[in-house]
């Protein structure tokens, strides 16, 4: 027999357990599928870089109280360019922060607010379709780990399946989204060591970008700035060290063994819609950026406080006008963020070809940020994240 619910979600992302905890405070009931297991879900190690909007709607909304004490404040970062350091103050500049808490770390706490609240998660479930999407009961059809079929039948279905979503499709069938590919790419590294900064360093060097952060007391996260097509495995250790100090001349790092190493490719997407009838998407499967301005994350959570909105409006209070406007209220956000992922993107990368003129363009570009108060204060308020609509 089919499950029936009001809302069915696709994905136990940080996009999707948070949907399912914010409906649940209004008393929406939802089912939350996803094809991992939980210790997939739990242990996968993310990067996570929370805008100060995000901790506080993970801690105000009682989904995370390990944000603030676990995880670490963060009021500013330095630019380094052309051997120097500049602090961007974003306190002193916006009055807000941003928190280094990992992506994993989110989704534990949020699994366990879910299930200690009785949500039905069911994990090992895998969403095939959804039909249906211009009915008042749209439904899904998975499959569970033991290959037996599951239907959920629900008053609205949401996609939060990450960027390799099955529902963007009943979304945005042939009409797809707006694409653009990098030239480059990151090459990333988790090493045990103490941290090298207190405060993450983005580093503008001739040979290449590089990004200096951390994960806690004694382990690093560093990036350098590497070709799409590189081999995770093709440097020695001794390499990628050397790599990473010729990127931060000036910053003395403290080296490790590196127990982790990956290249992350870079990708920009937005949908051309977010919404179809009863079926929408939220997070990464209507939109991906660059890592570069750490938004990633922060943006399905303002889908989220968006679309909460618009559920509760329709389905208990039978309003159609937020959940009808939802595509266009939160695509605004979402470009605005593309904008900012791709500036920071430009500007502290070394384009492929590039001429002797871009390279001073580019200095010429990070000086009038460093040395403006309005260039210092635009950086530290995309980064830190713009007021979230309600």
């Amino acid at each position: 027999m089919p499950v029936r619910t009001r809302v069915a979600v696709i994905g136990a992302g940080p996009a999707g357990l948070l949907l399912s905890h914010l409906l649940g405070r209004h008393g929406i009931e939802s089912v939350v599928v996803d094809s991992r297991s939980r210790v997939e879900i739990e242990t996968t190690i993310r990067a996570g870089i929370l805008e100060q909007g995000t901790v506080e709607i993970l801690s105000g909304s009682g989904a995370s109280d390990r944000v603030l004490t676990a995880g670490h404040r963060h009021e500013g970062i330095e630019l380094r360019f052309d051997g120097e350091g500049h602090r961007i103050d974003f306190t002193g500049s916006v009055g807000r922060a941003v928190w280094l808490y990992p992506q994993h770390e989110v989704l534990k706490d949020l699994i366990a607010a879910r299930l200690m609240a009785g949500q039905d998660l069911r994990f090992g479930v895998t969403a095939e379709r959804v039909e249906g999407a211009e009915t008042d009961r749209p439904r899904v059809l998975a499959r569970d780990a033991g290959g037996h079929t599951v239907e959920i039948e629900a008053d609205v279905v949401v996609g939060a399946d990450g960027s390799r979503s099955v529902v963007r499709e009943t979304v945005t069938g042939a009409y797809g989204g707006s694409f653009r590919e990098y030239p480059f790419a990151w090459f990333g590294i988790l090493c045990e060591a103490p941290p090298s900064s207190e405060e993450l360093i983005y580093s503008n060097s001739p040979d290449g970008f590089a990004l200096i952060s951390r994960r806690g007391p004694g382990v690093q996260r560093m990036y350098f700035q590497c070709d799409p097509g590189t081999d995770a495995e093709a440097y020695t250790e001794e390499r990628l060290w050397e790599i990473l100090r010729s990127r931060v001349p000036g910053v003395t790092l403290n080296e490790g063994p590196v127990f982790q190493r990956d290249v992350l490719r870079f990708r920009s997407f937005v949908a051309h819609e977010m919404r179809r009838g009863r079926v929408v998407l939220v997070g990464d499967a209507a939109h991906t950026v660059p890592p570069t301005g750490a938004k990633g994350m922060n943006l399905a959570v303002a889908d989220v406080v968006v679309l909460t909105e618009a559920l509760r409006a329709l389905l208990l209070d039978g309003d159609e006008s937020l959940f009808g406007a939802f595509s266009d209220t939160a695509r605004q956000r979402v470009w605005k963020a593309q904008h900012f992922s791709w500036w920071m993107t430009s500007m502290l990368h070394r384009q492929p070809g590039a001429s002797d003129f871009d390279h001073w363009r580019q200095l010429g570009e990070l000086r009038s940020v460093v040395e403006s108060a309005a260039g210092r204060a635009y950086l530290a308020e995309g980064y830190t994240g713009w007021p979230l609509a309600r």
